[in-house]
């Protein structure tokens, strides 16, 4: 019996040892012939993509050669454009308009051809189906810049906002410095710079403050109910006329309007520039030439008057 099983387990591990031999000479032929096959495909590959490459060579070339058309005729455009559109309207920023879309047509059809003499295949009629279906899918992806695109363009085209000018929108204040056509940078009177969307001036009312040259101020002067008030309203309106920042060719108005408190309050009206600064320069100096008028004709800017009334007799010691 141990003689069978000695006999049996030789030829067991006999078996498992030719087993392995037969695997490993498997292994051996077939890793060489899969790495040959892989190595024949890559470089027939990439001998294709080369002569695809060559091939295609005259083709890249006129393309790359249309694109520098494309670009220096797009300068021209914009050179010209610019000469031609300072005559024809007074609005800078209609202007700018008309130029960036002269240019961006430009190059539209620029690559529009660039791309036909690329792939010889492609007709106008598939390139402009093909650009169709990409502004669609872009449209849809880019909702809200599309909305500012176009929001960027009405104004341009209608709002009277021009660079340089102040305006104020919401809680927004401040000097325009661009207008782009999904943007508008506004350079507030403290000094920061607000990023706005032109989408949010479009809806919102805006209020241009330098839309003309001259702007009116306002400020309030209460005088004693014992001063006759013609004197007084002589006094100011000479003081407001005296000022250097007060347009002459303009008329002072300077109107009784109630009965304070502990005066009789007098409404101030003028023409200055238009600017903050010109407003708040302005404001300074009539404030000052009136206090300084009134003090020298004598007439009284009263403080507020208080009563006091004790119900009963105050004791003093």
């Amino acid at each position: 019996m141990n003689a069978l099983f000695s006999h049996l387990a030789l030829l067991l591990k006999s078996l498992s040892t030719q087993q392995q031999e037969t695997q490993e000479s498997f292994i051996d032929r077939v890793i060489p012939e899969s790495f040959s096959v892989a190595t024949e495909t890559v470089i027939s590959s990439i001998d294709r993509i080369g002569g695809n490459f060559i091939g295609h060579t005259p083709y890249i070339i006129a393309s790359i050669i249309m694109l520098l058309l494309t670009w220096g005729v797009a300068r021209i455009v914009r050179h010209f454009g610019g000469r031609l559109f300072r005559h024809t309207t007074s609005r800078i920023s209609l202007k700018n308009l008309f130029v960036r879309l002269l240019t961006s047509a430009t190059w539209l059809v620029g690559l529009l051809l660039a791309a036909m003499v690329l792939f010889p295949g492609l007709t106008p009629t598939k390139a402009l189906g093909a650009v169709g279906l990409l502004s669609v899918a872009i449209g849809l992806a880019f909702k809200d810049i599309f909305e500012n695109f176009f929001a960027g363009i009405l104004i341009l085209w209608r709002f009277p906002i021009e660079e340089g000018d102040f305006i104020e929108c919401q809680d927004i204040c401040g000097r325009v410095e661009v207008v782009e056509v999904r943007n508008t940078n506004i350079r507030k009177v403290t000094g920061e710079l607000v990023v706005v969307p032109n989408l949010f001036l479009f809806k919102n009312p805006c209020e241009v403050i330098t839309n003309r040259v001259k702007r009116r101020a306002t400020i309030m002067v209460g005088v004693a109910y014992q001063e006759k008030i013609p004197n007084a309203v002589a006094v100011i309106e000479s003081a407001v006329a005296s000022c250097q920042t007060v347009r002459s060719e303009d008329p002072i108005e300077i109107f009784p309007k109630a009965f304070g408190e502990s005066s009789i309050d007098i409404e101030v009206c003028w023409w200055t520039g238009s600017t903050p600064l010109q407003i708040r320069q302005s404001r300074a100096e009539v404030v000052t030439a009136v206090k300084m008028a009134l003090d020298k004709a004598g007439i009284e800017i009263p403080f507020p008057y208080r009563t006091l009334t004790f119900k009963e007799p105050l004791k003093l010691e």
